[in-house]
């Protein structure tokens, strides 16, 4: 790892790290999407240059935020969306683990599409939830 590298890397892990204490938990999980994202395509970038090891590590981070989202589903209140998107978190898990096997760049562009669209709704709740709050109570 080079030392712009390293740099860039302490650099996310401070702002991620700085973020977390004042987030609530719409900005937590858009935070696990950004995280996710940036993995998605290092991991995308390792494979275009041949870094096996990189690669590897990238779907790692890219599977472990996965499964963090996974397990942040509430069943219960969530009803058929949240078994939905446990469904679809599966298969995002077993297809970065196939393209990780079979060196299969599609696979990681898949689910990198997939997850963007997931990652624009929740974008989208912080404005929702402001429309439902009468003018008097936002200010």
């Amino acid at each position: 790892m080079t030392f712009n590298q390293r740099g860039i890397n302490a650099y996310r892990n401070v702002n991620v790290s700085s973020a977390v204490p004042y987030a609530d938990s719409v900005q937590l999980i858009q935070m696990l999407f950004d995280g996710l994202m940036t993995s998605l395509a290092d991991a995308e970038g390792h494979f275009e240059r041949n870094d096996i090891k990189g690669k590897h590590d990238a779907i790692g981070r890219s599977t472990k935020i996965i499964v963090g989202l996974q397990g942040a589903l509430d069943f219960n209140q969530g009803g058929e969306l949240a078994t939905n998107l446990s469904d679809l978190y599966d298969y995002c898990v077993r297809r970065l683990l196939k393209a990780n096997i079979r060196n299969d760049i599609d696979g990681i562009k898949e689910v990198r599409s997939l997850l963007n669209e997931i990652k624009g709704a929740w974008e989208e709740i912080p404005q929702l939830l402001n429309k439902d709050i009468p003018a008097t109570m936002a200010s």
